[in-house]
Parts: C-alpha cells; sequence; structure tokens
C-alpha cells in the first residue's frame, strides 16, 4: 500500500504514489493535502497498483460532474463493478438500482420516489419535529454523552423506521444493518471481520424484512417502502440478492448521510464558532446552512463508474474497463468551482452547488428528506438555546466510502 498521509508526506511523495484508496486517510482525517496536491498537479489521476487494482482518480469539481451527467460512457451496473472503488466479491454480487442503469435503474427509482417527494415531506414534518424536540430533552445536563448514539444515530433510525414502517422497538437493528453494509472488513474495530460474515447479518436482515413484505403483499398498499415496493410492478418479484441489495442501499443511503451531517455539523461550528454566532444571531440562515454542512462533511467520500467504451476526461484517454472514481470530498473543496472551499461558510451563496448527493440520474433520491431532518434539528437546538461544546476528537470510521464519525464526545450546559 502506498504511503499516505501525514502532514507534509504528500508533498514528498511523486505524484504517481500517490493512492488516496487507503481507508486511514479517512480515519486520520489526513485527506486534505493530499487531494490539495492532487487537484493542482494530477486533476485526472492514475494509480496502476492500489489494493482495488489500478484506478482513475477525478479530484475537481468539473470532471467529476462530467462524469456524473455522462452514464451513458460510465456504467453504475453490479456486473460492471458497481459503484465503489473495490468491486464486490465475485458470487456476492448485490445488485440494487444505485447500482443498475437505465432502463432497469429508472423503474426501480421510480417506485422508491413518491415518499420523498414533497407532498410526503410535508406530511412527515410534523412527526419528525416532535420526535427530534423529545429527543433533545432527553439528553444529559452538565455531563459528558455521546452525540452519535443519542442524537445522530437515534435521529435516523427513528426515521428509517417510520420510512419502512419498521417495528420501532427493533429500530436499532436497522443502524447496525446500515454499519454492516458498509463495514471496511480490514478495519482493526469493524462491526464484521469477513465478507462472510457481513453476507450472514444480510440474511438475517432479508429475513425480517421478508415477513414484513409478506404482510404488506397480502394487504391493501400503503405509504411505506416495503409496501411500495412490493406492490410495484419493477420490484414485486426481485430476486434474493437483488432483494437484500435494495433493501441495504435504502438503509445505508438514509442513515449515513444524515447521520454524520448530523455529527459533522457540530464538529464545522467546533472549528469556525463565528459561524455558529452568526447562527445565533440570524435563526432564518439555517435552510441555507445545512446543504454548507452537507458539503463539508460529505459524508460519501467517492462513487466509482466502470467506462463502456474509450473515452478521454480532461486530455485523458480512458480504455473500456477502466474504474473511474470521483472524489466528493475532494470535489467539494476545489477552489476553482467553489470559493474558500476549505471553510465553513453558513450564509455561502449558492450553497447547494455541492457533490455530496452526487449529480444526474443517480442523485441521491431523498436529498431534500436528509435536508429536512437537519433543518429540523437545528430549529429545535436553536429554539432552546442549547449550547453545545464538542469535548474531545472525535472516532472516525476507517472506510474510503463513508466519511463517518463513530462517536463526539459532547456536553451540554443547562
Amino acid at each position: 500500500m502506498a504511503e499516505h498521509g501525514h502532514k507534509g508526506e504528500a508533498h514528498r511523495l511523486a505524484i504517481d504514489q500517490i493512492d488516496v484508496s487507503d481507508p486511514a486517510l479517512y480515519q486520520d482525517d489526513t485527506w486534505h493535502e493530499v487531494f490539495a496536491r492532487l487537484r493542482r498537479d494530477a486533476p485526472v489521476h492514475y494509480y496502476p497498483d492500489s489494493p482495488h487494482g489500478p484506478y482513475w482518480s477525478l479530484s475537481c469539481y468539473d470532471e467529476i460532474m462530467q462524469v456524473e451527467l455522462d452514464h451513458g460512457t460510465f456504467s453504475s451496473a453490479s456486473e460492471m463493478g458497481g459503484i465503489r472503488i473495490n468491486d464486490q466479491p465475485e458470487g456476492e454480487e448485490l445488485p440494487n438500482f444505485i447500482r443498475m442503469d437505465p432502463p432497469r435503474h429508472t423503474a426501480q427509482r421510480k417506485t422508491v420516489a413518491p415518499i420523498v417527494a414533497p407532498g410526503n415531506l410535508k406530511n412527515m414534518e410534523s412527526l419528525i419535529r416532535q420526535r427530534t424536540a423529545a429527543a433533545l430533552d432527553a439528553l444529559p445536563r452538565n455531563e459528558t454523552f455521546d452525540w452519535v448514539d443519542l442524537v445522530s444515530t437515534e435521529l435516523t433510525a427513528m426515521m428509517l423506521a417510520t420510512l419502512f414502517d419498521f417495528p420501532f422497538e427493533d429500530r436499532r437493528k436497522l443502524s447496525f444493518w446500515s454499519d454492516v453494509a458498509i463495514a471496511d472488513t480490514n478495519a482493526d474495530d469493524a462491526v464484521v471481520s469477513s465478507d462472510e460474515e457481513r453476507m450472514r447479518h444480510l440474511y438475517e436482515m432479508a429475513e425480517y424484512f421478508a415477513k414484513l413484505w409478506k404482510q404488506r403483499e397480502a394487504a391493501e398498499p400503503t405509504f411505506d417502502l416495503i409496501s411500495m415496493l412490493a406492490h410495484s410492478e419493477a420490484t414485486a418479484n426481485m430476486p434474493p440478492r437483488e432483494f437484500i441489495g435494495n433493501i441495504a442501499l435504502l438503509i445505508v443511503g438514509g442513515n449515513d448521510t444524515t447521520r454524520n451531517s448530523m455529527s459533522g455539523a457540530l464538529l464545522a461550528f467546533a472549528e469556525f464558532p463565528d459561524e455558529f454566532r452568526k447562527l445565533r444571531a440570524d435563526h432564518s440562515l439555517v435552510k441555507n446552512m445545512v446543504p454548507e454542512i452537507i458539503r463539508y462533511q460529505t459524508p460519501v467520500i467517492h462513487m466509482r463508474r466502470t467506462a463502456l467504451q474509450e473515452t478521454e476526461i480532461s486530455g485523458h484517454p480512458i480504455a473500456k474497463g477502466d474504474k473511474v472514481v470521483m472524489w466528493y470530498v475532494s470535489g467539494n473543496r476545489d477552489e476553482s468551482a467553489i470559493a474558500n472551499a476549505d471553510q465553513f461558510v453558513i450564509d455561502r451563496p449558492r450553497a447547494r452547488r455541492h457533490l455530496s448527493f452526487g449529480a444526474g440520474i443517480h442523485r441521491c433520491v431523498g436529498d431534500r428528506l436528509a435536508e429536512l431532518q437537519l433543518e429540523i434539528l437545528w430549529q429545535e437546538i436553536l429554539r432552546r438555546d442549547l449550547k453545545i461544546e464538542v469535548m474531545g476528537p472525535p472516532v472516525r470510521l476507517y472506510s474510503n466510502f463513508i466519511r463517518g464519525i463513530r462517536s463526539l464526545p459532547v456536553r451540554i450546559t443547562a
């Protein structure tokens, strides 16, 4: 594995030795310098011998958008390797609609889209607010606790349980399965230590969901994700692996962006305290602040595509079958597209111009729901005038895919 990054090392390595697929870069939060160098010297960068095989890295906004919007040339399909830098283990592929190209992608995505349509979000808003308020009121005062556990994970688990109409008392299973689905099995503290163990848990998840599915299938259609999937022609008869793949996708999609942005926001404010003063002085800034939090955190570190034909990106020839990795975490810090990109600026103009949700046909289907949950959380924090102090460093996830925060000690002064 190429050396990566403790401070200064990014400058010493020859440019062709930089391997940004090393999860330690993100666990140690030492990726900034390495990507700053790639953006400057090699925005389209080839690395021949990573643990995941050779790959192209795109670290700038424009090239990422080019690939993102050209699904005719760059495939997301499971059989081409899917959407992560590491291919799915042979025979263990779990196709789902983010790992499909049109037309199948379009039909399956259409099935779940209504649950996050504006009209339905309006209906869910008071429930989200009620739960958020209850969670904040129950937090300990004047003692250190883990924000990730009591706020970020709890609120997203409740939200997921609602979307699936999933037994509420078992909601933390959803958080666990989300962690299992994305876990890097090489991490010292991984929730699963092998792909076999991962599949065992995902089959348990599938069994649990299959029971719910049978009940919903037999009943009149209702407005929850399982019923919608069970009653739609595009998804009613999915083979078992595709069923697991789509359920896991909806759980991870509904969980990781929101959960890690809820935690990342506190870290951003700790780093830029003037921005919090700005917010307390003007609560109406919440709406603009939320996309800035999602940009600054960038919960999904990368997405990958595979070239279906010979092509080129900014003059670099890409061969058919080449793996092309879009590093959102870097594109969101690209000064040529976003002014002062390394600063957290809650009243940033055009704050929604970020890459965290992707773009084009695979843009995050639940982006508005994620924003709504964050908006409500911060409105309720401000309404209570909570003074939340970060008491120590976060424990970050060992992953090159999800920029996760596993725990964050905080204290609320009453």
